[in-house]
């Protein structure tokens, strides 16, 4: 990958993430970025060193990586990415290496206190699902499959109105492309669980 090629993936990644209405998968990962204002940059130089650390995968896959896991994809800067997000880059490897084992670990943790229905249902604020996914008991990727699973982010889109719920609802949706889930599998694994507890 050459240095410009990164600048304009970290652009259209960017995009994804922060933009409704642009998607990295459908536009190839096109941006409107020229080599002349990449040149111009003051930053370019970290651009240059993470094409000669990682082949393209690994280039995308370490910026999904950081905004899929930072607290403010928009705010997000390279050279920020560059000196911290290795340690993020490798977890959200490590993370989707054992996506099934940290599925069943949290779903698990989350049915313990309550039935598997209650943590869907909106009881003074906002649904259990969310608060433990804001504590951080689940992740990301627990959301996205759930939302595979049972398609339950559009009706919170539709019921809960506040920017604390769609933000993580963009995330979801945004997050979902880069995740192959195997709906069937996780399906089985969900029923296990709820069954199990």
């Amino acid at each position: 990958m050459m240095p410009f090629d990164a600048y304009r993936c970290y652009l259209s990644l960017k995009n994804h993430f922060t933009k409704e209405k642009y998607d990295y998968h459908k536009y190839c990962g096109k941006s409107r970025a020229t080599v002349q204002s990449f040149y111009k940059r003051k930053d370019r130089f970290w651009f240059e060193k993470l094409a000669r650390q990682k082949d393209d995968k690994e280039v995308v896959d370490f910026f999904v990586s950081n905004f899929i896991t930072c607290t403010d994809p928009s705010k997000l800067w390279i050279g920020e990415m560059m000196r911290e997000g290795e340690g993020r880059y490798t977890s959200w490897k490590k993370r989707n290496q054992s996506l099934a084992y940290i599925f069943t670990q949290e779903m698990e943790k989350a049915l313990t206190d309550s039935d598997f229905g209650a943590i869907f249902t909106r009881v003074g604020g906002h649904p259990p699902i969310l608060k433990k996914y804001l504590a951080g008991d689940l992740s990301i990727e627990t959301l996205v499959i759930l939302d595979k699973v049972l398609g339950f982010r559009s009706n919170f889109d539709n019921w809960l109105q506040d920017p604390v719920w769609e933000s993580v609802s963009l995330r979801i949706r945004k997050y979902s492309s880069f995740l192959n889930i195997d709906v069937f599998r996780y399906k089985k694994i969900l029923k296990e669980v709820v069954h199990g507890t």
